[in-house]
Parts: structure tokens; sequence; C-alpha cells
């Protein structure tokens, strides 16, 4: 067991766990977070999405002992529900989420991406939500809705 402290959706957190412990079991376990979600816990879905200095990571896979010292933002520190992140705006208002297990790792992936390529065509967009899975069928929402998250950070 070790202590780790990392920023958390702005907040100085602390957990003491076994070092190797992912992430995400960190999040939802230690920490009682409902976001970001467990999808496959091999990298493969997106669904525990977060992202670390910036950049989305796929938190069932990386261990605590790699965020120390780090800022760790989940789906919950994007944005607030009195001034929510565009992209969360845009996926509400094209009513994206059908069961919701999946949408966290779209949100915060789609969030990273057009934070530093904000006039991405359609192509860029498909090549960055690469590997990510919807089970709902939702893909055409998703698209449509970062779309219009693009016309709102521009």
């Amino acid at each position: 067991m070790a202590i780790t402290e990392f920023l958390l959706d702005g907040k100085r957190v602390r957990i003491d766990s076994d070092p190797q412990m992912p992430l995400l079991y960190a999040l939802r376990d230690d920490l009682k977070l409902n976001n970001p979600k467990f999808g496959c816990g091999v990298a493969q879905c997106g669904a525990c999405t977060v992202h670390l200095d910036g950049q989305p990571i796929r938190s069932c896979v990386v261990p605590v002992s790699e965020i120390k010292n780090k800022k760790v933002t989940t789906l919950a520190g994007l944005g607030t529900p009195e001034k929510p992140h565009p992209i969360q705006v845009a996926f509400v208002e094209e009513q994206v989420p059908q069961c919701g297990h999946c949408i966290n790792g779209w949100v915060m992936t789609a969030a990273a991406f057009l934070k530093t390529n904000p006039k991405a065509n359609d192509d860029q967009i498909r090549d960055a939500l690469q590997g990510l899975k919807c089970r709902c069928g939702t893909h055409v929402s998703i698209l449509r809705a970062i779309k219009r998250a693009q016309t709102q950070m521009a």
C-alpha cells in the first residue's frame, strides 16, 4: 500500500492503495465516482476514459502510481451543471445518450481532441474516436453532437 496524491477535478485528493491498482478502481471504489465506467478492462472500449494532464487515457489500464501529483479530469470535472462544457451541451441537444454507458468515453475523447483540433474535418474526428464502442448505435448522433460542439467552441 502507498499514498498517492493527485488533483481530481480541481481538488487535491489522496488515496492509500496498491500502486499497481488501475486508476479506474481508485476513482470508482475509493473516491466513489460513478464515472468513468468499467467497460472491458483492457483499454478497448473507452468507457473508462479520463484526462490525465489534459490528454485522454483509458483509466482501466493506468496504475495509480503513474498519476502521482498529476491532474485527472473526469466527466464530472469537465463542466458544471451551471456551466457545462460545449461538448456536454451538444450531446444533450442532439439527444445522444441511450443506455449512457459509453458516453463518458466519447465525451472525454472528443473534448480533448477538439481542444487541440478545433477545425477538424469529419475524417479527422472519426480517426480521433477510433476504438470507442457504442452498442446502442448512436454513432451518427455522436458525430452530429461533436460537429455542433465544434461550432460552439470556435
